[in-house]
């Protein structure tokens, strides 16, 4: 019970922005996503997670998750094949490992990586979820702050 407390913490850490912000819609699949330095996450979630928590590390989150359907609650959170591509604003490319996290009914997929201060980091990221058919495909930006 206590990991479900910390993934529900994890996703009140995106960004107060409104959801559109950091999701995406692509007809039957939601695509959420948000990216953040290492240090804003509790120490017992990092620690739960295996992230270093760190002012000098990025992490990705992103989590696929299937429309709820007539008789579902809520939408279906869903497997995925994910990569994602990231580069800063010199062409520096940075090199992410996905790895896939599943707590109870929620999955996510989690990278981290090295950041400096005022980087600003392109993500293009594909993935195919695999009740699906489509690779589904967006892209974002994040700047980071290191104080």
């Amino acid at each position: 019970m206590r990991i479900v407390k910390y993934c529900l913490l994890f996703l009140f850490l995106l960004p107060t922005y409104s959801v559109a912000n950091n999701a995406y819609d692509f007809g039957d699949y939601i695509v959420y996503y948000n990216a953040f330095t290492a240090d804003s996450l509790p120490p017992e979630m990092a620690s739960a997670y295996g992230i270093e928590r760190s002012k000098y590390k990025g992490v990705l989150n992103i989590s696929v998750q299937k429309k709820k359907v007539q008789g579902q609650f809520l939408p279906q959170a869903v497997n995925a094949v994910v990569n994602v591509d990231a580069i800063n604003l010199v062409g520096q490319p940075k090199k992410l490992t996905i790895r896939r996290v599943a707590e109870g009914k929620a999955i996510y997929y989690i990278s981290e990586f090295r950041i400096s201060n005022e980087e600003q980091l392109n993500f293009k990221v594909a993935l195919k979820p695999t009740s699906g058919d489509k690779v589904l495909t967006f892209d974002f930006k994040q700047k980071f702050y290191i104080d």
